[in-house]
C-alpha cells in the first residue's frame, strides 16, 4: 500500500485552494483502480442478470418456481461454506491472483451453462451443481475484494463510495437488460453475456499492477484459519457490530426482501414493485454520494445514525400508503444502507490490518449472509402465522434496538476513522 501511495504522490496536481480531500480525489482514478473499477462494475452488471436467466430457464423448461429456488439456494450454499477458506486463500496466495482464478472458474461453468440451454432444456442436477460451481467462485472472489482496494485507492472511503454508485446502477441495469434479452435470445444468451462479464474482469484483475508478493508458507490453512479467528474476536467493534448485524438480518433485512415484494405486488402490481425496487436502486445511488462527501471523525457512529431511516422503508409497507410515500420510504432506506455500507466497509479496510483483511472479512460475509438467508427463509411462514404487518412493525421496532445497542457500545460509537 505504501508503494502505491507514492505512486500516487508523484502525479502532478494543479495548486488550487479549497478542501484537501478534493486534491486527493484527483488520484482515486489511477491505473489500477480504472481496471478494479471495471472489473467490479462490469461482474455486478452481469450478476444483476442470473436471477432472470434462472426464472426464465427453468421455468419455460417446466420444472416450477421450486427449482429457481434451489438453485439460487446452492449457489448461496457454496458461497456460505466456502467463503471463509476463500479468505485464507487470498491471504496464502495473495487476493489479486485468487480473484483471476475465481473469474476463470467462473467463466468456463457459465459458459457449460449457457451451450446447456442453447441445446435444450438442461436437467436439473446439471443447473444445481454448475449454480453451486458459480458460487464457490463467488466465495474464492469476495475476501479480495475488502483487500484490494486499499492498495489501489489513496482515499479508502471515496473509492468505497464510487463502487457503490456503480454498483446501485449495475444493479437496477443488469435484471433490465436479461429482461430485454430474454425474449430476444433466450436464457442461454443471457448466461453467454454473463459469461463475458466475467472474462472482462478476470482480464482488467490480470491487468492490474501490483508488487511482488511471494506465497505465505509455513502455517497450516487451519492454523491461518484459527489465526483469523483470534483476530476476529481481538476487535471488540468488529464482532460487536457483526453480532448485532446478525439480529439485523434475521428480523429487519431479511424479511423486507421477501415481504416487499408481496406487499407492493398485491397493492400496486408487478410493475409498481419493479418500480419501486428502482427507486431502491436510485436511493443506493445517492447513498452512495452522500459518502463522498460527508467524512466523519466517528464513521460507525454517523452510519448508525443512518440506519434509523431504514424505519421509513419498513412502516411504509407496514401501512398502505400513496404512492409517492411509499417512494419516498424506499428512497430513504436506499441512503440510509448506502451510507452505513461505505462507513462499514471504510471502517473495516482501513482498522484491519492487512495481513489479516482478508480472513476477517470473510467471516464478515459469511456471518451477514447466513442470516439475510434465514431471515428470508422465516418471512413468509411467520408472517402467515402473525401476520404481514406485524412483522413490519416489529421489523421497525427493532430497527431502532438495533440502532440504540450500536451507539450505546463504547467501541463502536467511539471508533474514530483511521487516516
Amino acid at each position: 500500500m505504501t508503494q502505491n501511495r507514492a505512486a500516487a504522490q508523484t502525479i502532478p496536481e494543479p495548486d488550487i485552494p479549497g478542501d484537501p480531500l478534493e486534491t486527493v480525489g484527483l488520484t482515486l482514478w489511477n491505473r489500477n483502480f480504472r481496471l478494479f473499477f471495471l472489473a467490479r462494475t462490469v461482474a455486478r452488471f452481469g450478476d444483476g442478470m442470473v436471477p432472470v436467466a434462472l426464472a426464465a430457464g427453468l421455468l419455460d423448461a417446466g420444472y416450477g418456481a421450486s427449482s429457481v429456488s434451489f438453485a439460487l439456494g446452492a449457489w448461496m450454499a457454496c458461497f456460505a461454506g466456502f467463503v471463509i477458506m476463500g479468505g485464507v486463500l487470498a491471504d496464502r496466495f495473495t487476493p489479486r491472483r485468487m480473484m483471476v482464478l475465481a473469474d476463470v472458474v467462473r467463466v468456463v461453468g457459465t459458459v457449460v451453462l449457457a451451450c446447456a440451454f442453447v441445446l435444450g432444456p438442461p436437467s436439473l442436477w446439471l443447473m444445481y451443481a454448475l449454480s453451486a460451481l458459480s458460487g464457490l467462485g463467488a466465495a474464492i472472489f469476495q475476501p479480495g475484494v475488502a483487500s484490494m482496494l486499499p492498495l489501489m485507492a489513496p482515499d479508502v472511503q471515496r473509492g468505497n463510495a464510487v463502487l457503490r454508485v456503480a454498483e446501485s446502477l449495475t444493479t437496477m441495469a443488469g435484471p433490465a437488460v436479461a429482461g430485454g434479452l430474454v425474449g430476444f435470445g433466450g436464457p442461454g444468451l443471457i448466461f453467454g453475456v454473463n459469461a463475458a462479464t466475467f472474462a472482462v474482469s478476470a482480464v482488467c484483475l490480470f491487468l492490474i499492477r501490483m508488487p511482488s508478493v511471494a506465497p505465505v508458507v509455513g502455517e497450516s490453512m487451519l492454523a491461518e484459519l484459527l489465526g483469523g479467528w483470534r483476530e476476529f474476536r481481538a476487535r471488540s467493534w468488529l464482532w460487536g457490530v457483526i453480532a448485532v448485524w446478525s439480529v439485523y438480518g434475521i428480523t429487519v433485512l431479511g424479511p423486507i426482501t421477501p415481504l416487499e415484494a408481496v406487499v407492493v405486488t398485491e397493492r400496486h402490481g408487478s410493475a409498481m414493485f419493479g418500480l419501486m425496487m428502482a427507486v431502491t436502486g436510485a436511493g443506493n445511488a445517492a447513498g452512495g454520494l452522500l459518502a463522498m462527501r460527508v467524512r466523519p471523525r466517528r464513521p460507525l457512529f454517523a452510519g448508525t445514525f443512518a440506519l434509523f431511516a431504514v424505519v421509513a422503508n419498513v412502516l411504509v409497507l407496514a401501512y398502505d400508503v400513496p404512492v409517492p410515500v411509499l417512494a419516498a420510504g424506499f428512497f430513504l432506506g436506499g441512503v440510509a444502507l448506502a451510507f452505513w455500507l461505505v462507513m462499514w466497509s471504510t471502517t473495516v479496510q482501513t482498522q484491519v490490518p492487512a495481513e489479516a483483511l482478508n480472513r476477517l472479512h470473510a467471516y464478515d460475509v459469511a456471518g451477514s449472509l447466513i442470516m439475510l438467508a434465514v431471515g428470508r427463509a422465516l418471512a413468509g411462514p411467520v408472517a402467515e402465522a402473525v401476520g404481514v404487518r406485524e412483522v413490519l412493525v416489529a421489523g421497525a421496532v427493532i430497527n431502532v434496538g438495533v440502532c440504540g445497542v450500536l451507539l450505546a457500545v463504547p467501541a463502536i460509537r467511539c471508533l474514530r476513522r483511521a487516516e
